[in-house]
């Protein structure tokens, strides 16, 4: 038995449609499933808590998100007993950060196709975060600061659906982005990695904590992270002239940021990041409110994913 909670409203309303065509595809070919559409934020969350509850490692329960990266992170904060549980994902978003850096099938019945012949696995690391005593699962990235303020901003937009439709969507990161790189207010941070290695900067840009290469629509702010080695990789941009930040943005699309003076990546099991001031928090692309500190570590288990045969 398969179990599909969907995102209709992925790709600026397109993700019912291809559903649409998925199912078809399923009940052409006999296949046992149940699937669930989300009608508000945070239902996805609810499916699978539902759905997960009951399983156990004698009966696992293989679930599948369809939609985009924020669908991702609501049906992994959703999940009971992370070892009864095997994940499969078909995109339908705009970003498709967690395709890439999982190397997952970007298009729908390509992605359906692997998930069915279920002939490789691996186990994921699953980081999450504390804010205000509370825990939040992400599969991509979570991140306080400039990244943040971009995604928090192009959410809020009424002009993004607009540009999805035209199939422009970048094109609203980008206005976003350098209308913030103008106006971002610089703030003092202090990080402490695995408890004991601390570092301070005055004038931080952003700083990403990756679980994967990939966040923001394809920039590869760390080039060596991997979702299954147990390390958590992090970015930090502080000090740099905005107008030199700007030119290096780019570069970050092929990773070849990581030598810039000012762009500190470190590798760790746990930090802990505190700003002088309260910041915008993403969590794979979707807003985490506004907070000056967070801590991030690993569950103590993995979540295994179904992966295409290589």
């Amino acid at each position: 038995m398969y179990y599909f909670i969907i995102n209709p409203n992925s790709r600026s309303g397109a993700g019912g449609s291809i559903w649409n065509q998925l199912r078809r595809e399923l009940l052409l070919k006999g296949i046992s499933f149940e699937s669930y559409l989300t009608r508000y934020v945070g239902h996805a969350t609810k499916i699978a808590g539902q759905i997960t509850q009951k399983a156990t490692p004698e009966h696992p329960v293989t679930l599948i998100a369809v939609g985009g990266d924020g669908t991702i992170q609501e049906v992994l904060n959703g999940i009971f007993n992370l070892d009864s549980v095997i994940f499969g994902y078909i995109p339908t978003g705009s970003g498709n950060d967690f395709c890439r850096g999982m190397q997952l099938p970007q298009e729908p019945l390509a992605a359906l196709d692997s998930i069915l012949k279920k002939e490789r696995m691996i186990e994921m690391d699953l980081p999450f975060t504390i804010q205000n005593g509370k825990r939040y699962r992400f599969g991509i990235s979570t991140g306080l600061g400039y990244d943040a303020a971009v995604c928090q901003e192009v959410l809020a937009t009424p002009f993004k659906k607009v540009f999805n439709r035209l199939k422009l969507g970048k094109l609203i990161y980008l206005f976003i982005a350098l209308k913030q790189l103008v106006f971002l207010n610089l703030a003092p941070m202090t990080i402490t990695l695995d408890g004991n290695r601390r570092y301070h900067y005055d004038r931080v840009y952003f700083a990403a904590v990756m679980n994967q290469k990939y966040e923001g629509g394809g920039f590869m702010f760390c080039p060596d992270a991997r979702p299954d080695d147990g390390m958590l990789d992090v970015i930090v941009a502080e000090g740099i002239n905005r107008l030199k930040l700007l030119f290096c943005l780019p570069t970050a699309f092929f990773g070849k940021h990581t030598h810039v003076k000012g762009i500190h990546i470190f590798r760790c099991r746990s930090i802990d990041i505190h700003s002088s001031v309260p910041l915008p928090v993403h969590r794979d692309g979707e807003s985490g409110g506004i907070q000056n500190e967070f801590f991030v570590t690993f569950e103590k288990k993995p979540l295994k994913i179904i992966m295409p045969v290589l």
